[in-house]
């Protein structure tokens, strides 16, 4: 009997040790599905972009704090210009990039050539030219600022590629209901629906206009990353999902940005209180980077 409690305190005592050793043992961290930021509460930080009149809030990719969730895209974030500023001139090897204009106006210096810009101005730089953003108002300039990883030795474009999307038409899109109409602003190199086709990762830029109670149904993407502004307007944000894949459904207001991962379920239901528009990119998963 004295033997058989002896061998009991001892597979007792492994047991625990085993507890121990298990809550001890470091945790993997698992990447979030989607990621939210309200632009407002984001504070600017130092990057290369940064001046003493040109400041950058990091929303997504470079500069965030939580950069593993994100592969393709390599920055998305905000940058507020102050009257007659400028910011630093960067060049990146494997970077293509897009600006958007969302406030003031000014000028883009692209390689020697500078050319005037205004409110909801888009414009597509390519990896290895030299660019930068200028002031030259009495009032702020801000703009969205895009990057997405391409191969290096990726040929740039012929000249500087620049539109407006006050000018891009509104249309509906196959899939979608007749609620939500899209301005296609930017697509890759081959598409013949966009403004501007241009992008090499970068696969679709636009604009949702949501009518009041309007939706672009919730849905996912297969191969692709996407990131929404919320511009205007009020409603509910669809991220990520659960047994019916709509379940995750967050109270949205101007300001917010959310980033998908691919397969995430992804998309907007308008309140009834009138038009709701949004920023919207996608831009192709680099799957060889894949871990």
């Amino acid at each position: 009997m004295m033997q058989l409690r002896f061998i009991s305190i001892a597979l007792v005592g492994l047991a625990g040790a085993g507890v121990v050793a298990a809550a001890d043992a470091p945790h993997r961290k698992v990447d979030p599905t989607f990621l939210y930021r309200y632009i407002p509460d984001v504070a600017a930080k130092d990057s290369d972009l940064t001046t003493s009149t040109c400041q950058y809030k990091p929303l997504f990719g470079a500069g965030d704090s939580e950069t593993t969730a994100v592969r393709g895209v390599a920055r998305y974030g905000e940058v507020t210009i102050a009257a007659g500023g400028r910011c630093k001139t960067v060049n990146y090897p494997a970077e293509e990039q897009v600006y958007v204009i969302m406030d003031g106006g000014g000028m883009v210096h692209y390689a020697k050539e500078t050319a005037p810009v205004k409110k909801h101005d888009f414009m597509y730089l390519p990896a290895t030219v030299d660019h930068s953003l200028s002031n030259n108002t009495s009032s702020p300039l801000r703009a969205f600022v895009m990057g997405f990883k391409i191969p290096p030795g990726t040929p740039p474009p012929a000249k500087l590629e620049i539109a407006n999307y006050d000018d891009v038409k509104k249309q509906t899109v196959g899939g979608h209901p007749d609620s939500v109409v899209y301005q296609l602003m930017m697509g890759g190199v081959e598409s013949t629906r966009d403004r501007i086709a241009a992008g090499h990762l970068l696969t679709s830029l636009y604009v949702m206009e949501f009518a009041p109670g309007g939706t672009n149904f919730p849905h996912h993407h297969d191969n692709e990353e996407e990131i929404y502004v919320l511009l205007d307007g009020a409603g509910d944000m669809v991220a990520g999902g659960g047994m019916n894949g709509v379940e995750g459904r967050h109270p949205a207001k101007p300001g917010d940005a959310y980033f998908f991962r691919l397969n995430c379920t992804v998309g907007f239901y308008n309140s009834t209180r009138g038009q709701a528009h949004i920023l919207a990119v996608r831009s192709i998963y680099p799957r060889h980077g894949r871990r």
